[in-house]
């Protein structure tokens, strides 16, 4: 294998990491486009979704959308024009998109970033509790 990285990445500062070739076999989208990873979690009537984000500057690079009961969340991170020896930080576009669960408020999502993590929370109503519907089923001939 390591022949093969060699033949099809020969400059050392272009060769990806291998771990990133896994996570990115199911995360990638296009070329240059990655996906956010993300930690969601309900407590006290509250959906939370933080999304890891360092080096971004959120007032320029970030933007949170809800449409349809889906959340998107959007950055961009542009490489610095300066030498490097070698650099593993991934640049370009990352896109991620979760189902907001049933009850939530799409009006009432905020959003804040500190630390290099973005915590979007959307309020959820509380659910009456529908029982099963019982299907009854008929013979075709």
């Amino acid at each position: 294998m390591a022949n093969e990285l060699r033949r099809r990445f020969p400059f050392s500062s272009h060769r990806p990491a291998i771990p990133d070739w896994f996570e990115d076999m199911a995360m990638r989208m296009s070329p240059g486009e990655h996906m956010i990873r993300i930690e969601e979690s309900e407590e006290g009537g509250v959906y939370q979704v933080r999304a890891e984000l360092p080096g971004i500057d959120p007032d320029k690079d970030v933007s949170v959308t809800v449409e349809d009961g889906l959340l998107t969340i959007h950055a961009e991170r542009v490489e610095e024009e300066k030498e490097k020896h070698r650099s593993e930080f991934r640049y370009g576009s990352f896109t991620r998109t979760v189902q907001l669960p049933a009850g939530a408020s799409e009006t009432e999502v905020t959003a804040g970033y500190e630390n290099g993590v973005l915590t979007v929370r959307a309020p959820i109503a509380p659910q009456p509790d529908k029982p099963a519907r019982k299907i009854e089923i008929t013979r075709t001939t």
